[in-house]
């Protein structure tokens, strides 16, 4: 269940500092980062890559200096651990994570059924939590060690879908698709609205169970709606690829819409041609990546076989997050880093940033992140627009 990462020349600085803080007093101090990823499942591409930029985040740290708090130099490890992408396995994590091994900091959690369950924890136990899952009733004040570090649907949806009804203004009906769980059903409430506010009427809001391999019926219960758009909204790639060749093989060539989509490559993989044109929420063309983004997106397709997303790239912004509120706090207790936390300018993968959301969630543990919305062209994404809130 636990599972180290790091890259190879993050292991030897490891095994050499660990070696040094025996023998020197003041030499650098380990900090270690958990994770409650999926490693295995339908989300494993998600897990595996966020492990990797976890990692290169924490490799990067060092290079520059590490952290420095009251004249101690701190570094950061990054541990994870696999949560399956569901609720028992997620509350396992929880357990081994902060009841056994102690972490205090977490830089990253994906599904809001497992992160919910790590949450439980977390806040009691004083341990900060970085979540990319889209739940609302996991924000807000009443979890004040709690922080976002993805856009939910409350950032992605209306955006996305507003910037697609002006490319197909003739778009009047919708036809919806979630998996069956809490990532689903909170998503599925937003998407819904967003939709209805600009003009559409939702035929059909269905579900499905993860684990699902034959989408023939599914496809068919959607097709039967001659919706103009179907969004598949929080259905992993993997999924949405299947969907969308069933949906062709039935005549259906309306407009493709996955939310959740975080590259070409998994809807390639088993969409092929099925897949063309579709609109994805949150993942980033490569044609607009600066040297250092290609850098990382080279290395998590190193890592995985597909190339970076932005549930990846959260992974990689909470480390640096981190870092700057522990600067700023001068302080390694995560309550005192949690209190600046909302305060703090940091370097993220997209540039500086910082915290908002208390207009929407009541307090301000949400990062600020652009939404990029994306279209699949033959093999490869280009972007199509941008809003930066």
């Amino acid at each position: 269940m636990r599972h180290a990462f790091s890259l190879p020349t993050l292991m030897k600085a490891a095994a050499a500092a660990s070696l040094l803080a025996v023998a020197l007093p003041g030499a650098a101090q380990t900090i270690k980062l958990g994770l409650s990823i999926p490693l295995s499942g339908s989300g494993a591409n998600w897990g595996k890559g966020s492990e990797w930029m976890c990692a290169k985040a924490a490799e990067e740290v060092k290079a520059q200096g590490g952290v420095k708090v009251k004249g101690q130099v701190h570094n950061f490890e990054c541990v994870g651990y696999d949560n399956k992408y569901n609720a028992a396995e997620g509350a396992k994590v929880a357990q081994a994570l902060v009841a056994r091994d102690g972490v205090k900091y977490v830089a990253g959690s994906i599904g809001v059924a497992p992160a919910r369950a790590l949450q439980s924890l977390t806040e009691r136990r004083g341990v900060l939590l970085f979540t990319a899952a889209w739940g609302n009733s996991m924000k807000g004040p009443k979890f004040p060690l709690t922080f976002s570090q993805m856009n939910s649907p409350n950032e992605i949806s209306e955006p996305l879908i507003t910037h697609i009804k002006k490319l197909h203004p003739d778009v009047k009906t919708v036809a919806i698709l979630n998996p069956n769980d809490a990532t689903g059903q909170e998503t599925e409430k937003v998407a819904k609205a967003a939709w209805e506010k600009n003009g559409a009427k939702v035929l059909v809001s269905d579900w499905y169970e993860r684990g699902t391999s034959e989408f023939q019926p599914i496809a068919a219960k959607l097709n039967a709606a001659k919706p103009d758009v179907v969004d598949l909204a929080s259905t992993p790639p993997a999924d949405a690829g299947l969907i969308f060749k069933e949906l062709k093989a039935l005549g259906w060539n309306g407009v493709k819409v996955v939310e959740v989509g975080t590259g070409a490559d998994g809807l390639l993989a088993t969409g092929k041609d099925a897949v063309e044109g579709a609109y994805l929420g949150a993942a980033v063309s490569v044609d607009s990546m600066t040297p250092h983004q290609k850098s990382l997106d080279e290395g998590v397709r190193k890592a995985t076989g597909e190339g970076v997303n932005a549930i990846q790239i959260g992974f990689y912004d909470a480390v640096w997050a981190i870092k700057a509120a522990m600067e700023q706090a001068q302080s390694t207790d995560p309550a005192d880093v949690a209190k600046v936390m909302p305060t703090v300018k940091f370097k993220s993968f997209y540039g500086e940033t910082g915290f908002g959301g208390k207009d929407i969630y009541g307090s301000d543990q949400q990062m600020r992140l652009p939404v990029i919305v994306t279209r699949l062209v033959g093999t490869s994404l280009q972007e199509v627009g941008r809003v930066q809130k």
